[in-house]
């Protein structure tokens, strides 16, 4: 069994660098992808953090650069995020004062199901489990602090 790491403030905890590496697995077709880079939690004016990821996402033997961003900001109770994307519009809660939080997302006829665990200061893994009527994904992402 893992045991998670309690993370009082979330938006503390994530601040700075981390290296991202992510499997991509299409349950459905038997595909694999893999994106490894970067994750940087830079403050936002007014409170809460930039989320700026960036790197290569290889799927197939291609290589493609890939980026996203993301807004993390204070939550309804302190120490907890509220995620949402770039645009402003809502993702997910994140509340890892436990160690551990799950979410859910619905997109159009899509479910997205993600499981955060914090397993020490320094490292910590989201899991999503994406189903719809043409998905069935799993994406596991470990991140990893940068010094």
């Amino acid at each position: 069994m893992s045991t998670t790491w309690p993370v009082p403030d979330v938006l503390a905890h994530l601040a700075g660098s981390w290296r991202v590496e992510r499997v991509v697995r299409d349950l459905a077709g038997d595909g694999e992808g893999h994106f490894r880079g970067t994750t940087v939690f830079s403050p936002l004016d007014g409170g809460g953090l930039l989320h700026e990821e960036s790197g290569t996402f290889t799927w197939q033997g291609v290589p493609r650069p890939a980026e996203r961003t993301l807004r993390f900001l204070p939550g309804p109770v302190p120490g907890t995020a509220d995620v949402r994307f770039a645009d402003g519009r809502p993702f997910h809660t994140l509340d890892l004062t436990t160690g551990r939080h799950t979410a859910d997302h619905p997109c159009s006829a899509d479910l997205y199901r993600g499981e955060f665990t914090v397993r020490d200061a320094d490292h910590w893994r989201s899991v999503w489990r994406v189903g719809g009527p043409a998905k069935d994904l799993l994406l596991t992402t470990d991140y990893a602090r940068v010094d």
